[in-house]
């Protein structure tokens, strides 16, 4: 059973920073790639950053210079380290796995508020 678990979502003032995790078990067959989406209030699904098997990473242009994707193999974990937090980053946030078969796997979502 594929599980993809989130955390590290909260309420942090504008300019703070967060660590999400996304912890993920259950997939036998290789990762091509994870990413980080969110969705926020009124707003469709959006991707934020992904990072491909060979570490290769992407982002969308609102959060170059301020998050960083990256992933522990190990641990079977990838992370979003989200710095220089604004308002028009809350979202919920969602992890997302796909695999070389091109089958996707989504988590539950964290929800992120950025609000003095």
């Amino acid at each position: 059973q594929v599980r993809l678990v989130e955390s590290g979502g909260g309420l942090v003032q504008p300019g703070g920073s967060l660590q999400l995790s996304c912890a993920f078990s259950g997939i036998i067959v290789r990762i091509n790639d994870m990413g980080w989406y969110r969705q926020g209030p009124g707003k469709n699904r959006e991707l934020v950053a992904s990072i491909s098997d060979g570490g290769m990473t992407n982002y969308r242009d609102s959060v170059k210079g301020r998050f960083t994707i990256s992933r522990d193999n190990a641990k079977n974990t990838v992370y979003l380290q989200m710095n220089s937090l604004k308002p028009e980053d809350t979202a919920v946030y969602y992890c997302k796995i796909r695999t070389i078969y091109d089958l996707q796997y989504w988590g539950q979502g964290t929800q992120v508020t950025v609000s003095s």
